[in-house]
């Protein structure tokens, strides 16, 4: 699955491990999400990104809150001065689903604009 086929899904409801992602499958989609890395504890993809300021950073923050609202999935967010750090899991298959990796689509097409 390529990044714009990811970027274009929605979030479904993925509760019980029948939804968590093998490694295979975590392998496959992490190819098309350059930066994005798996977590120590492989139950997470996380990405540290860059800003000139806090204002720029901010702005990012706010715009990755809108659209995981929007989507009813929501990350770990660290951020300080000219820097953002997100993780996506889903707690409610003990680790990494599809929405994980829709989601950090949809934030890499949020910087490409």
């Amino acid at each position: 699955m390529s990044h714009t086929e990811l970027a274009s899904q929605h979030c479904q409801p993925r509760k019980g491990k029948e939804h968590a992602l093998d490694a295979t499958q975590v392998t496959a989609l992490l190819q098309q999400l350059p930066g994005w890395q798996l977590s120590a504890d492989h139950k997470a993809i996380v990405k540290d990104f860059k800003f000139a300021d806090f204002h720029r950073t901010l702005g990012f923050i706010n715009a990755v809150g809108f659209m995981a609202n929007h989507e009813d999935h929501h990350p770990d967010i660290e951020a300080g001065y000219g820097h953002c750090h997100l993780l996506w899991s889903t707690h409610d298959v003990g680790g990494l689903s599809l929405n994980d990796f829709i989601c950090a689509a949809r934030v890499e097409t949020l910087l490409a604009h």
